[in-house]
């Protein structure tokens, strides 16, 4: 069987993409796998260095808000636009897929649609509680739509293939447990919170970082692993000297500029404050932990508050838009927190309700479904 999938933008799209192909190349050794994504994308870096071939299509997003920037910006993406669909098609005419995927991005757009025009079986993965405008448009047209969340249902067209399978998420999550965390990092058997804002760094995120540590700096017994990232390294030390927070003799607390040892750092942890991409809300949700979400206000369709929401709905997770933040209620909610474990606990518990184990069954077998 050959598979085409179409991935970009941002991680968040491409990594379940690669887990998508992961699955399927275990399931069928014999599979061959193609990926096509921008040529200057994450895609172009992270594919290949998880083992797949990579083609380049180029194609860009529409601007909505009008500056001369974006207008050029915007002239680019008709130019793209106008090419896009016979790179597309040049591209299944050589490869001859089976079965073509799409996984989010403006990328899936001409793949997806031009390998459903030409009648092969095509299939789509939403990540979020809110779906982006390539997945919706793209709905009409596919043989079968996989969606994270049952949420998701209602804003696609009732008429669409779809099944709720969940997010894929890396098996080093599963398999760490939180004695085995604790022990690696030398960590006691008190509170720990997790905090970060991504790779570069959230100044919002840090803000609030230090804030608590503030807080329980030499007060309480919290143990506390923060990611300021790299736009942070030079500015987060700042903001704890401006709280009188001294990380000289405190072993409490750990600042990094990144959590490479993720899987271990959220064993370990028992309330994690971050942003709410789609893919860090089903590894809180699959290890069961309590959260504290900041929703990026800077992603398209403000689909991480979205999916902060279902967490919060479900008893999972307190939901904090950078807009409302008051550094004396966040400590109150923390405290809480501190104070109140079997609230910590009732958290927890409703975190690992939500989460979907058998995802990788779930996608393989919708496939083999449409493709039988």
């Amino acid at each position: 069987m050959k598979v085409l999938l179409a991935a970009g933008g941002t991680a968040g799209h491409i990594n379940p993409a690669i887990a998508i192909a992961d699955t399927i190349q275990k399931q069928d050794p014999s599979a061959k796998i193609l990926f096509a994504g921008t040529p200057n994308g994450m895609e172009s870096t992270l594919v290949p260095k998880a083992g797949y071939h990579f083609v380049p299509i180029k194609v860009r997003g529409f601007q909505r808000k009008l500056t001369l920037k974006n207008i050029a910006r915007n002239i680019d993406a008709v130019k793209c636009l106008m090419t896009s669909d016979f790179v597309a098609s040049k591209i299944i005419k050589e490869f001859q897929p089976d079965l073509v995927i799409g996984t989010g991005g403006y990328v899936s757009g001409p793949i997806v649609r031009k390998a459903a025009q030409k009648g092969i079986k095509t299939a789509i993965h939403e990540q979020n509680a809110y779906p982006g405008v390539t997945n919706k448009m793209l709905s009409k047209q596919v043989d079968l739509v996989m969606l994270a969340v049952e949420e998701a249902k209602k804003m696609f067209p009732q008429q669409a293939n779809m099944v709720i399978t969940g997010n894929p998420i890396r098996e080093s999550i599963l398999s760490t447990t939180k004695e085995e965390a604790r022990k690696e990092l030398g960590m006691d058997d008190e509170m720990c919170i997790l905090s970060f804002g991504g790779s570069l760094g959230a100044v919002k995120v840090n803000e609030i970082a230090a804030d608590i540590m503030q807080w329980h700096n030499k007060k309480k017994k919290v143990n506390h692993i923060h990611a300021c990232g790299r736009l942070g390294k030079d500015i987060f030390p700042q903001m704890l000297k401006e709280r009188h927070v001294d990380l000289n003799g405190n072993p409490r607390i750990d600042v990094r500029d990144y959590i490479h040892n993720m899987d271990t750092c959220l064993a370990a942890a028992d309330l994690v404050i971050c942003r709410a991409g789609a893919i860090t809300l089903s590894e809180l949700e699959a290890t069961g932990k309590a959260s504290i979400l900041i929703p990026s206000p800077n992603v398209a369709e403000n689909h991480q508050y979205h999916n902060a929401m279902v967490l919060q709905n479900h008893g999972a997770a307190v939901v904090v838009e950078e807009k409302n933040y008051d550094a004396k209620e966040m400590v109150a909610l923390v405290n809480g927190f501190y104070e109140d474990r079997d609230k910590l606990r009732r958290f927890s518990k409703n975190a690992s309700k939500l989460a979907i184990l058998d995802t990788s069954d779930r996608i393989y077998n919708a496939l083999q479904e449409i493709m039988q």
